[in-house]
């Protein structure tokens, strides 16, 4: 990509070896680093998991909000464990990727069970609970209590593949295990440097070492980086080709009653958006009259088509079609069940919805205004 070498002076000391390495992320970190998130909390186990599970596949901008709307309702393990499951669900709401509310829960249960809700501080124990794999467990017990454990989130596997030039596509299990070797080695030794070293190479990768348009005239580690001498720090990690993601099609059932509410559901526990609450759907191929009347027994008469929507998850699209549909108030009432619940629009209540079914029901709120 046709680096330009670094300004003179730009390392003080080219961090050319592992030691040096640590002194210039550390020396980077108490100058450019973050210090003011508002999970870093030392001492607080609880508040580093809930993050470091929102972090996953997340930014922090986006999960700063969430967080703290979430701690505000559960401000410890406890809080959590005796929730329902519907409310952890409605707090998560936008956040995505739901299969993570529901390890936290099931994961705060376990711990209230087995360690009378006081978060474990033994890295077999962090590592048995949902939700949680070998970096989230470091980080939790490296952030909050200088433990000494290497994580590889998705910020260091990059910084550290540039900087040692580390050839080959990024899922093999080969590259991670050579991946954990270099996050090994470059951890410091003393344990009370855990936490600011761990946060300083997610910081740098997030900041600097970004994934495209690196900025490596101002990173701590140009002077030893491999990927840069190379001339091609964009080559690394290497990933697997990109195949385009295949599109799905749905149909959204909106029933209404006469009294403006629409009927939702509770989705299967497993699957997409498991858990959540969402609109009966059915196939492309079926009309919405035809089956509302096989599936529910109730007659239902159709009005204006809403817009199509588009909603996009890691391997495929989403495409949306909603259709609303009327029905009698004893035809309403015949259906409402545990797991059916007729809701007015703009307050579907305590309960986790799929961004979609959230934006719908948002629209259709305004248009009963």
């Amino acid at each position: 990509m046709g680096v330009k070498p670094p300004p003179s002076g730009a390392t003080a000391r080219p961090p050319d070896t592992i030691r040096h390495f640590g002194r210039a992320v550390l020396r980077w970190y108490r100058q450019h680093g973050r210090h003011d998130l508002p999970w870093q909390v030392k001492g607080d186990p609880y508040r580093v998991w809930v993050s470091e599970i929102m972090l996953q596949q997340t930014q922090v901008a986006t999960v700063i909000p969430f967080y703290e709307r979430f701690i505000r309702r559960f401000p410890d393990v406890v809080t959590l464990a005796r929730a329902r499951g519907d409310t952890v669900l409605s707090y998560w709401t936008g956040l995505g990727y739901y299969a993570r509310a529901r390890n936290l829960h099931r994961a705060a249960r376990i711990i209230l069970k087995e360690h009378d809700g006081v978060f474990p501080d033994e890295f077999g124990s962090v590592l048995a609970l949902p939700g949680i794999g070998k970096s989230t467990a470091g980080a939790i017990l490296s952030l909050a209590s200088d433990q000494r454990h290497p994580i590889l989130d998705g910020n260091v596997r990059r910084v550290l593949a540039r900087y040692f030039a580390v050839a080959g596509e990024i899922s093999r299990k080969d590259i991670q295990a050579a991946l954990w070797q270099h996050a090994e080695a470059v951890l410091p030794k003393r344990d009370t440097l855990a936490a600011p070293f761990n946060q300083a190479m997610m910081d740098l990768g997030a900041l600097v070492c970004t994934r495209s348009k690196p900025q490596c005239r101002v990173c701590p580690l140009v002077g030893g980086c491999k990927a840069y001498a190379l001339g091609t720090p964009d080559a690394f990690p290497t990933r697997g080709n990109k195949l385009a993601r295949p599109t799905r099609e749905v149909i959204f059932i909106i029933l209404t009653d006469p009294k403006g509410r629409v009927l939702l559901e509770r989705r299967p526990a497993s699957g997409l958006w498991g858990g959540l609450w969402g609109f009966p759907e059915c196939s492309l191929g079926e009309k919405p009259v035809h089956w509302c009347q096989h599936r529910f027994h109730i007659r239902a008469t159709g009005s204006k088509a809403l817009p199509v929507m588009r909603h996009g998850f890691t391997h495929y699209v989403l495409k949306i079609h909603p259709r609303p549909l009327r029905v009698s108030h004893a035809a309403g009432a015949k259906i409402e069940g545990k797991d059916r619940v007729w809701i007015t629009p703009g307050a579907p209540g305590r309960r986790g919805l799929a961004a979609p079914v959230k934006q719908l029901l948002e629209q259709l709120d305004k248009e009963h205004e």
